[in-house]
């Protein structure tokens, strides 16, 4: 369906004036001018549904020549090392991830809202012609349904890979997942389980989601234990932990951001690959603060880094990136803090019970003594997500830039 010239005109009005402070109606009025002109003179096209997200494409962090993901050491013993390599965006390296488990695992089942069809973001786009439609097949849009036709598939054998279209209405399915799903090994005491069951969903913000399409549930989940909890930042990174995911028996939670799906393009690996579940990775070293983030919030503190570093001679600064929130990689952040003494966990999830939180008392626990400054938290606001404020409430380059400065500072 062709976008409405009234659509268009609310876009770019909405993108001129929540990147502004505005403390007078005249500077609203003198936006929407603007952006009425621009839509008038131009035929502009609306943001694409996954959004943008810049400066992913020019990251250190993206692998986009096959030597350099070939040379990652975590790929040394799965047989892929000295393979071929495929560029693809993070949907398609979802999707890719989700071929070979069926073609690998007779038992595999895809179903979901409009999975048949591709999905509303292609990740399952082909399956259903190359599988079969038994076996990649759409439901009815109840994601209490979804989540518990999962629970039976893997109660009785099988792969279940659910999607929830979105992760803002994963909360209908939230009993299933955390009172049934999570307890069904312990409660039957070891005698069946659901450990094949992996609930994929896209995440995050997106630029122009509003508060139903641009949340991030993982904190809800990590607080409940049974279920494994993942959020991947790239392509070759959301293949080998998805299929890992698939493939553990344990219940699984697969957050995707979203606006990585087409944003995040790398060199991927064409085989069968798997990543270690429950280990962080260090993406940068450094020796006086610790920077810790998952899923998209990466790219946001890898700018961050490099103006704090550019601004504050011989600073050096350590990323971490979790990968897998539960379990969590304790050790590693520990490790890093006791060498830094310096702690930043950001994430767009809201500050209140954030998995930050977590990771700060956790953290503090281990390495009270060696800590040089409190630890820093940056998050999304206490609010419902907002449309218009969006560059306001989440934890963007400046905010994160104050934090590390703030640790140094102290």
């Amino acid at each position: 369906m062709q976008t409405s010239r009234f659509t268009l005109l609310y876009r770019n009005f909405a993108n001129n004036i929540y990147s502004k402070p505005l403390s007078r109606n005249r500077f609203i009025h003198k936006a929407f001018f603007h952006a009425t002109k621009k839509i008038l003179q131009t035929s502009g096209a609306p943001p694409p549904a996954e959004g943008y997200l810049p400066g992913v494409a020019q990251s250190k962090f993206i692998k986009s020549t096959q030597e350099e993901a070939l040379k990652n050491s975590e790929l040394m013993n799965t047989g892929v090392a000295n393979g071929e390599t495929k560029k693809m965006n993070m949907f398609q390296a979802i999707n890719d991830a989700m071929g070979i488990a069926l073609t690998t695992d007779e038992t595999a089942v895809i179903f979901g809202e409009d999975v048949a069809f591709g999905g509303v973001f292609r990740c399952t786009l082909g399956l259903a012609e190359m599988f079969g439609r038994d076996r990649v097949f759409n439901t009815p849009l109840s994601e209490q349904g979804i989540v518990g036709f999962g629970i039976g598939m893997a109660a009785v054998g099988h792969t279940a890979i659910a999607e929830i279209q979105f992760a803002d209405y994963i909360f209908p399915a939230f009993d299933q997942l955390v009172n049934e799903a999570a307890k069904y090994r312990y409660r039957s005491g070891g005698l069946f389980n659901v450990g094949g069951l992996t609930v994929r969903s896209p995440c995050s913000a997106v630029g122009h989601g509003g508060h139903y399409h641009s949340q991030s549930p993982e904190a809800y989940f990590t607080h409940t234990p049974g279920l494994i909890v993942v959020m991947p930042r790239s392509p070759i990174q959301a293949k080998g932990l998805l299929l890992a995911s698939i493939r553990d028996r344990n219940p699984v939670i697969f957050l995707e951001p979203k606006i990585l799906y087409r944003a995040a393009v790398e060199e991927v690996p064409v085989g069968d690959y798997e990543l270690p579940l429950g280990k962080a990775e260090i993406l940068k070293s450094g020796k006086d603060v610790t920077v810790v983030g998952y899923g998209s919030q990466l790219y946001t503190l890898e700018n961050a880094i490099k103006l704090a570093e550019k601004d504050i001679p011989g600073l050096s600064c350590e990323l971490i990136d979790l990968r897998s929130l539960s379990p969590w990689d304790v050790d590693t952040v520990a490790n890093s803090v006791n060498k830094t003494g310096r702690l930043v966990i950001s994430h767009e999830a809201p500050q209140t019970s954030g998995f930050a939180a977590e990771v700060a008392t956790s953290i503090m626990e281990r390495c009270f003594l060696r800590l040089e400054a409190p630890i820093q938290r940056v998050c999304g606001l206490d609010t419902p997500f907002p449309l218009i404020f969006e560059k306001f409430y989440v934890p963007d380059m400046t905010k994160c830039y104050d934090a590390i400065k703030e640790v140094v500072n102290y």
